[in-house]
């Protein structure tokens, strides 16, 4: 690769330059490393004003919204780096950077495609969001973020493998992104990193956690909370995550779980609360899982 550097910070802007700006400044930048922010079509010309401000930063404007997926894609297509760390745009790196620990994690074995730093949220006392993952039902699709709300006392400092990368913030070899595939783009928002986690194992790489850095997320910046662009995603995301990749046999009970007990009864709560755009949002979602937004 001509002007090949070591490592590429990817992240994707979408009418958040404020959030964008503060992740860049937390970043330490030398010559080693490339910051790609790739600017999903905002409203504004939030590209030029990044490209701007930092001229050490690349910034990739696209016409259209290509989603998180779609994004990173671009991003990953015109990176330089032998490494690639997707961050996403609403986190901040207040200590404890090190990407040479995380580096040396994928370097350790050629089984070893991606690996996720520790995870803490931005606010309050910093509470962990991520240590890892527990596997996912096979009829339910749920599991659990180890740690996920729990005071940070060191109890989560040993790497370990985890089945599956938080979307927040990941690192990846070049090499294993190209023999597993580039992340798929029928998501558009959510669930992509668990899909392409699945494609990685299925490539023969493994997935570590591994606290030697340490990401803060501010979370759902971009999207709201309990906001109907959220909820669609969501609720169409785990139908399409299932068709993608449940197995024959228990694909019929995960879709009666899925529709019959999570979305009944997020419409019923909804209507209860009078957040009708919710409850179109999430009606919405159940019948676009063919992939399309």
């Amino acid at each position: 690769m001509q002007n090949e550097c070591k490592l590429s910070v990817i992240t994707i802007n979408y009418n958040g330059l404020k959030d964008t700006c503060a992740l860049i400044e937390s970043i330490p930048h030398d010559a080693e490393t490339e910051i790609i922010v790739v600017d999903n079509a905002s409203r504004t010309d939030e590209a030029t004003a990044i490209a701007e401000r930092y001229p050490h930063v690349r910034v990739i404007r696209s016409s259209e919204n290509l989603g998180f997926a779609g994004g990173n894609n671009l991003g990953i297509k015109a990176a330089r780096g032998k490494y690639l760390f997707f961050v996403n745009n609403d986190t901040e790196i207040l200590d404890n950077w090190h990407p040479e620990r995380l580096i040396a994690r994928l370097e350790s074995s050629p089984k070893t495609g991606m690996v996720c730093p520790k995870i803490r949220f931005f606010w309050d006392e910093h509470p962990i969001q991520f240590a890892g993952y527990t596997p996912l039902s096979s009829i339910t699709m749920r599991n659990r973020s180890i740690g996920f709300g729990e005071a940070d006392h060191g109890q989560y400092d040993r790497p370990h493998p985890t089945p599956y990368a938080h979307g927040a913030a990941m690192m990846a070899r070049r090499d294993a992104i190209e023999k597993a595939g580039l992340m798929p783009e029928c998501y558009f928002l959510y669930y992509e990193e668990l899909d392409w986690s699945m494609m990685f194992r299925r490539a023969g790489f493994e997935i570590w956690y591994d606290p030697a850095c340490t990401i803060y997320h501010k979370e759902s910046q971009a999207t709201g909370q309990q906001s109907p662009l959220k909820t669609f995603y969501i609720t169409r995301n785990r139908l399409l995550f299932a068709k993608r990749n449940a197995s024959k046999l228990t694909k019929p009970l995960t879709y009666a779980y899925l529709i019959g007990i999570v979305a009944l009864k997020d419409i019923i709560t909804h209507t209860l609360g009078r957040r009708y755009s919710l409850v179109k949002a999430t009606v919405r979602g159940i019948i676009s899982v063919d992939g399309k937004h």
